[in-house]
Order: C-alpha cells, then structure tokens, then sequence
C-alpha cells in the first residue's frame, strides 16, 4: 500500500490527530506565536511552518508513491514525546512542551507509516523544531562569550584604523562616547533566523550532502562576522557624530543591514557552491 492509498483510507483520523494536537497544544501554540510576536530572535518562527509546507508540496509526488510499512519502534516515540509534553508541564519547560508536538508527529508517522515514508518527510517535519525558541539558559550562556568576542575583535579593527578606543568586556569607551554592545549585536539574534533560512537555501539549491551542511554551518561565521562589521562601523561613525550614531533610527536600520548583508553573502556562497557543481559535472 502507498502513503496515497493509505490517506484515502484513513484522512479522517488523520484529521482527528491533527484537531486532537490542537485542542491538546492549544495553550503551547499560542504562547510560542507570541514569542515569535514579542522577541525578534524568533520572529522567523512565522516563516517556518511555511517552509515546512513547502517542502511538503514539494516532495508531494516521492511522499505519496512511497510504501507503508507500520513500524513499532515508532511507538516508543510517540510515548517519549508524550513522556516529555507531561514533563515539560509539569516543570513549565517551554522547549519540552513545544518540541514534543514534532516528536509525537514524528513518532506517529513512524508507527503508521514507516521508515520510509519518515526517510522522506523528514526535512518538512524536523525543520519544524527551528520555530522553538531555545531554552532561556542556552541563549544567556551563548549571548556573553559572543558580545565579548564581537566587541574585542571591532575594537582591535577601530584600533589598527587609528581610531584611539579602550574596552571593558562588552563596553567600548570612545572620547566621545561609550558604547555597549548589547545582545543584539552578539551574533546570536541574526544566527536563529540565518540558521531557519540556510537550512531551507540549502535543501532548496543543493543537491549534495556535504555542500548543504557547509551552507548551513556557515551561518555561524557569516552572523558573528556581519556583527563584527555592524559594530566597527557604529564605533566609526558614533565617534565622528556623536550618539545620534549609535542609538534609534540608526541602530535598527543597522540591525535590518547586518541582516541583509549576511543573507548576501548566503546567497553568494550557495551559488558558488553551484557553479562548482556545474564545472564538475561538465
């Protein structure tokens, strides 16, 4: 039997799964989209189950010819993700609670449908896991070592452009101002959305392994190096205009440039990777 055989024998306890799962995370849904809505370093997560269709759509054809074959280990995933939505509640751990609804969709589609089917839908389900903001504790323990790498490497750039500055951890003291580099300018705010994006870029452009991860794990260097810039440039213009430099306007249009830059960048290295391609299969 085929996946599409199959849903026309069983859409409507599908559709039962799929309204259980919602009346069941109603509350967990509704807390992350507000997340998403208040904390710019998940505001992709709006996008994501978007991508996650995409995908779907995309691989609609190989989804639905593939053969069922119902595996039981599948329901001892089901019974883990179940095990941590209960824990995760009662510890009021947002990540367990809203990870466990990919985990037992996951555990579903293994225990119904099989390994092979799983094989193929894998990169739609698991990509959905990027629209669950990390644990507070991981981000805080992320946040500092990068404002402190991002500031110590812009003030020895100011200093080999002539620029006379100090620094304090995260503090750079101009004569004319002091600047901080908050959290936003760590890196890690532009590296949760790159990551979203690489990793959709990458499956979307490549067709070769190796070169979809190098896409995806040059997102790191790409965000702290585009803050990097974001911050030497902010310490050369608040020293010639003052804090209007640092401060309103001019710090969100940086923040949407550094942005912007790194998803150029993105875009470069993924073509470049493709041209590459083409040499070689020519």
């Amino acid at each position: 039997m085929t996946v599409s055989e199959w849903l026309e024998k069983n859409k409507w306890y599908v559709a039962a799964y799929f309204v259980i799962m919602g009346l069941v995370c109603n509350r967990i849904i509704i807390d992350m989209v507000a997340d998403w809505m208040r904390d710019d370093n998940y505001s992709h997560g709006f996008l994501v189950p978007l991508v996650s269709g995409y995908f779907l759509w995309a691989y609609r054809d190989r989804i639905l010819r593939a053969e069922v074959v119902p595996a039981n280990w599948g329901l001892l995933v089901v019974l883990f993700g179940v095990a941590q939505l209960l824990l995760g509640s009662l510890a009021t751990e947002y990540f367990s609670m809203r990870s466990s609804m990919v985990v037992i969709t996951v555990g579903a589609v293994i225990y119904l449908l099989g390994w092979e089917v799983f094989t193929t839908v894998r990169l739609p389900l698991l990509y959905l896991l990027l629209m669950v903001p990390i644990p507070a504790i991981i981000y805080d323990s992320m946040t500092m070592p990068l404002k402190l790498f991002v500031a110590k490497v812009s003030v020895k750039g100011l200093v080999a452009s002539g620029y006379p500055v100090m620094r304090e951890g995260n503090i750079i003291i101009l004569p004319n101002i002091v600047l901080e580099v908050a959290d936003a300018c760590s890196g890690l705010r532009s590296l949760m959305s790159l990551i979203a994006l690489s990793v959709a870029f990458a499956f979307m452009t490549q067709r070769h392994f190796w070169k979809r991860w190098v896409l995806i794990l040059s997102a790191l260097p790409v965000a702290v190096a585009t803050n990097i810039l974001r911050v030497f440039v902010t310490g050369i213009l608040a020293k010639h205009y003052g804090r209007v430099a640092a401060e309103g306007f001019f710090h969100e249009f940086a923040g949407f440039m550094v942005f912007f830059v790194a998803m150029i960048i993105m875009a470069l290295l993924g073509a470049a990777l493709k041209i590459g391609e083409k040499r070689n299969e020519s």
